[in-house]
């Protein structure tokens, strides 16, 4: 099975968890393809950082530029082991493209990671019916809706239910990664 894993993203997709899995799955050896649709390889796309600071929800401030390095209308998704979904509010517009859903539902026999609000566009696709999913918080009801069983765990904890991962934010980094290299190696 290959090696190389896509990421899909838009603009104010959540700086951590698109910049860390980016750095970290390449320095565990895998080649990784963030793309975008209606952007080419070399553009950017903007990211924002969520926090909490004394708001009953968490704020956007603005993150870095990410660069994107493949083309989302070049992609061959047979080439890939696996999909990873960051969070952010890119989701919730990504899920309204077709192209995009189809992108997500290729990956139905593959391992697919998604963190926070990523699990928005998986829900669009159909790709939560009968799963254990977390996500973050203010979407269990979209998970639920969507045939889901919402998981409520800690910030830094992941799950995993076949081959679908995920986490409901970016302090799971390590589990949720750590889930889906396993994931993709007993493939």
């Amino acid at each position: 099975m290959s090696k190389k894993i896509l990421m899909i993203v838009g603009d104010f997709v959540e700086d951590y968890e698109v910049m860390v899995p980016f750095q970290a799955l390449q320095a565990m050896g895998f080649e990784v393809d963030a793309v975008c649709p209606d952007k080419k390889s070399g553009e950017q796309i903007a990211t924002a950082v969520h926090d909490f600071e004394t708001h009953q929800t968490y704020l956007e401030k603005p993150g870095h530029n990410f660069t994107l390095n493949a083309d989302f209308d070049n992609i061959k998704t047979a080439d890939y082991a696996a999909l990873v979904v960051p969070g952010g509010r890119a989701p919730e517009y990504l899920r309204l493209n077709e192209k995009v859903l189809d992108l997500v539902r290729a990956f139905s026999d593959r391992p697919i990671a998604a963190i926070c609000h990523g699990p928005q566009l998986l829900a669009a696709a159909g790709a939560l019916e009968g799963k254990k999913v977390s996500a973050y918080p203010a979407c269990a009801p979209e998970v639920r809706l969507s045939g889901g069983e919402y998981v409520e765990i800690e910030l830094d904890d992941a799950i995993c239910d076949g081959n679908l991962i995920t986490a409901p934010a970016w302090p799971a980094h390590p589990k949720w990664l750590r889930l889906l290299v396993d994931r993709i190696n007993q493939s």
